[in-house]
């Protein structure tokens, strides 16, 4: 099979990366930085550069860009994607890319599933990708309802020959609700948590907990943003409802109230080991 990714970075790399070591697809790849196509190539990462003619061949188009510029390639190049072949996004955010990509598809003659897998690291860039990126991860698919089931299989089949743990299907409204509360908001709290006067003076006084809480924080500000207000509906919610579950610890503690901050923290316990048990 012949496969297209659109974008080298972190996401595209990887997976370029991955589906050379697991299978025999041919890759073809493309991205703005001539430097990160050579670095493809040098790695063995992709087989050659994408050009319109190598596009018109690819049975999969992997398109791993930000959100707008998922919607600008796909719609740009549409004419020139093989008909009938799938394309999948790999876009953080889901609702704002499938209700446009979908009429795409549907006017050019090629089939359209948005995806999201659900693995990254805290560093940007093809020199950062890694073949076992995506190892026991998931990958979150979410087609329109009309694909057939040859196609979602065909889909499901191929991720989980890359190592992905699970192939969740939902739809972009369910996945946007819950990526807002899994990954958005953990990203919001990182940069704010990290940001405190005493973070300088950290080193000797820190341990696990500290590095978990900061880890993300290091992020790409460019991308974050625009996957932030993608999905500022259902992300600001989740801020709030935090803002206000904080407010009952910080209540507790200004009150000298250990009953209520005893109940908090067991409360707290509790959803974290249903967590773990489920």
């Amino acid at each position: 099979m012949n496969i297209a990714i659109i974008g080298l970075g972190l996401i595209g790399g990887s997976l370029a990366r991955t589906i050379k070591l697991h299978t025999d697809h041919t890759v073809y790849g493309c991205d703005l930085s001539t430097e990160t196509i050579n670095q493809a190539k040098l790695f063995s990462a992709i087989d050659d550069e994408l050009d319109d003619d190598k596009l018109a061949q690819c049975d999969l188009t992997l398109v791993a860009l930000y959100p707008q510029a998922i919607v600008d390639w796909v719609t740009a190049n549409a004419g020139k994607i093989k008909k009938d072949s799938l394309v999948i996004d790999c876009g953080g955010v889901k609702q704002v890319i499938v209700e446009k990509l979908q009429a795409v598809a549907a006017h050019s003659g090629f089939r359209y599933i948005g995806g999201h897998p659900m693995a990254g690291r805290e560093f940007s860039g093809f020199r950062y990708a890694r073949d076992d990126m995506f190892d026991h991860a998931s990958m979150i698919l979410t087609p329109d309802g009309n694909e057939s089931l040859e196609v979602m299989q065909f889909a499901r089949d191929f991720f989980i020959d890359l190592g992905f743990r699970r192939v969740q299907f939902t739809t972009p409204l369910v996945h946007d609700e819950m990526i807002a509360y899994t990954s958005q908001l953990a990203h919001i709290v990182s940069s704010a948590y990290v940001k405190c006067p005493l973070a300088d003076k950290h080193r000797g006084f820190s341990a696990g907990s500290f590095a978990d809480m900061t880890r993300v924080a290091r992020l790409n500000e460019q991308m974050w943003t625009e996957l932030f207000f993608d999905n500022r509906e259902a992300l600001l919610p989740e801020v709030d409802g935090l803002v206000e579950r904080l407010a009952a610890y910080r209540d507790a503690l200004r009150d000298n109230d250990r009953d209520t901050m005893m109940a908090l923290l067991k409360e707290g316990r509790e959803v974290k080991e249903r967590l773990t048990e489920n």
